[in-house]
């Protein structure tokens, strides 16, 4: 015959409850406002990187940008390989809102839109690279549909000026 748990048997397992309790109670604490800071960040990185390879210098696209998107990058629809339609235009706004999306992300200005955009962008690049969406491309969208819902947080120009206005 069995008798009942002692105290000493549960004690392991009401200690590990007690931990997490207190781990979960420590990290509620956490304002939102940095993980979305983070998100903001996380997000604007690759993007911005990738912006910078398409210009040599100021306001010109450079050469390698056209040839990826008029000679090598193609649109992966219905099982074919689709030229990108105006590719040297693609090209171009490709340059400008991997640039100036990325910025206003960091700045937290117009935050919602921004990460609009750089989800739109993810799933264009998704089309022209289908190999990418574990690594990169799922965790770009992640990141771009958690700022659309939640936006920027405390830490950031949208706040200030709603805030002010």
């Amino acid at each position: 015959m069995r008798t009942p748990a002692s105290i000493e048997d549960t004690a392991p397992a009401t200690g590990i409850v007690s931990l997490v309790t207190l781990a979960n109670g420590l990290l509620s604490r956490i304002p939102p406002s940095i993980p979305q800071l983070a998100l903001r960040f996380a997000l604007a990185v690759p993007f911005y990187r990738s912006g910078l390879t398409k210009w040599d210098g100021w306001f010109h696209l450079s050469d390698s940008a056209i040839y990826l998107f008029t000679q090598e990058f193609q649109l992966h629809l219905f099982g074919s390989s689709i030229p990108y339609p105006a590719p040297n235009l693609v090209a171009l706004l490709s340059g400008i809102f991997e640039i100036a999306l990325p910025i206003l992300l960091a700045l937290g200005l117009a935050t919602r839109f921004a990460a609009l955009g750089l989800l739109f962008m993810t799933i264009i690049i998704q089309l022209t690279i289908p190999d990418g969406w574990a690594n990169f491309h799922l965790p770009w969208a992640a990141m771009a549909l958690a700022l659309v819902v939640h936006g920027p947080g405390k830490l950031s120009l949208d706040h200030l000026i709603a805030k002010t206005g």
